[in-house]
């Protein structure tokens, strides 16, 4: 008998929409994990182009919070301003290399975490984000 694969998924009408952006699989897989055990609802793209993309396609909901790993992002003025033309909270993930960068430090950012983090500790980044806008 062939195993099937069923994948449930019942998201509560009121789950916070999150964007989980990095180019690396593992750590996207491991924080939208720990994010979905918090209670939101959170998206996975391997670069910012792609959650542009997908928003503009309606293949996902406008995010209430973005969690941005800059390394592995071929960043651009076009791609950094279609991400603050969301006007919703980013958090920025990143290394000494990745906040030299110009376009990062021309930007403002609601939160600006440096290597090494926990997940855990972007997670608790996320839910304090979430409560001041929620009130909750």
């Amino acid at each position: 008998m062939k195993s099937r694969r069923i994948v449930v998924r019942n998201p509560r009408k009121n789950e916070p929409v999150l964007w989980v952006i990095d180019s690396e699989q593992w750590p996207r897989a491991c924080l939208r994990a720990e994010l979905i055990e918090r209670g939101y609802d959170a998206y996975g793209f391997i670069n910012i182009a792609d959650a542009l993309d997908s928003l503009s396609r309606d293949a996902s909901p406008k995010p209430e919070i973005i969690v941005l790993e800059l390394r592995g992002q071929s960043l651009t003025s076009e791609l950094i301003q279609g991400i603050r033309n969301l006007q919703v909270p980013t958090i920025v993930l990143g290394g000494s290399t990745e906040f030299t960068e110009p376009l990062v430090q021309q930007s403002s950012w609601e939160v600006i975490l440096k290597r090494p983090v926990s997940l855990g500790q972007v997670a608790d980044v996320v839910q304090k984000i979430s409560s001041k806008r929620t009130g909750v």
